[in-house]
């Protein structure tokens, strides 16, 4: 009986590898709170944290070790563009790109316009065009997201 072969997706072992460099960044910077490795320390909470993703990014990065990639797949490039088409689909990219513009816009308009805009803008997308009802959802979460921080909480948004 032959064994099978497990396989990782495109993209993974690179991103178990950037997952272990990014917990020791964590790792490090947790220590940097407080300078030291003491129980009652600001930085102690931190410190476990980032020991809890070292050790987890290990144990990811050492259980993918003998998996291989699919046999369709020879070169790097092949690697790279069929990561790109697996997890870079155009709804993805659309939101990410919404994200950062509205993200700068709040800077400037106020926070109130800027969210209504990216939420009709999402819906719109998401809902294939139906403009009415997503432009009266939106109105909705504004106003619900108005009543709740401003009058509720007596928060002032931006």
């Amino acid at each position: 009986m032959s064994k099978k072969i497990a396989r990782v997706q495109a993209g993974e072992k690179l991103f178990d590898w950037l997952l272990l460099l990014l917990s020791i960044g964590v790792l490090y910077e947790a220590y940097r709170i407080d300078g030291g490795l003491r129980l009652n320390s600001a930085g102690s909470f931190p410190v476990g944290l980032g020991l809890i993703m070292l050790a987890s990014s290990a144990v990811i990065l050492l259980s993918h070790r003998y998996k291989r990639r699919a046999s369709e797949i020879t070169t790097a490039l092949q690697e790279a563009k069929t990561f790109l088409a697996e997890h870079f689909k155009p709804p993805i990219v659309a939101f990410t790109i919404c994200s950062i513009v509205y993200l700068i816009a709040i800077n400037w308009i106020s926070f109130y316009v800027s969210t209504f805009c990216f939420l009709a803008a999402m819906f719109t997308y998401y809902r294939q065009g139906r403009v009415v009802s997503s432009l009266v959802i939106t109105t909705i979460t504004i106003a619900v997201i108005y009543v709740l921080f401003t009058m509720v909480f007596r928060v002032y948004l931006p």
